[in-house]
């Protein structure tokens, strides 16, 4: 047996993200239209840090960049944020800082040939 890489690359994420892995939730991809994406990412953020549950979300490679720009600049400065990328690969990275570390430093967690898994909780 062989395990497949993209449901193990969630339970991957979530151990390296050091977010809460007893109670998350995988909700698949965020909406493409930018007000849309703002307002889900709004009601997810509220979600795990009101109840602790960390929210799992992907997208696809070439709108990773975007995808995290919205949520740096959409979420509280304490919410954290978590990227993985290429989690089965020697060339895996995983960053997990709060929102205000990801505006402070570059925002080089993202490869547009790579799928990632982001993570947002507290």
């Amino acid at each position: 047996m062989v395990p497949l890489t993209g449901p193990v690359s969630l339970l991957l994420a979530l151990a390296a993200s050091g977010l809460n892995g007893q109670n998350f939730a995988f909700v698949g991809y965020l909406p493409q239209d930018a007000s849309e994406r703002q307002t889900r990412i709004r009601e997810l953020e509220t979600l795990a840090l009101k109840t602790g549950q960390t929210q799992l979300f992907i997208e696809t490679p070439y709108r990773n960049a975007a995808l995290l720009q919205a949520l740096v600049q959409t979420m509280h400065h304490n919410t954290r944020l978590c990227v993985a990328r290429g989690q089965t690969l020697a060339t895996s990275h995983v960053r997990s800082e709060t929102v205000k570390a990801w505006r402070a430093k570059p925002q080089t967690a993202t490869d547009e040939r790579l799928p990632a898994v982001f993570a947002i909780g507290r």
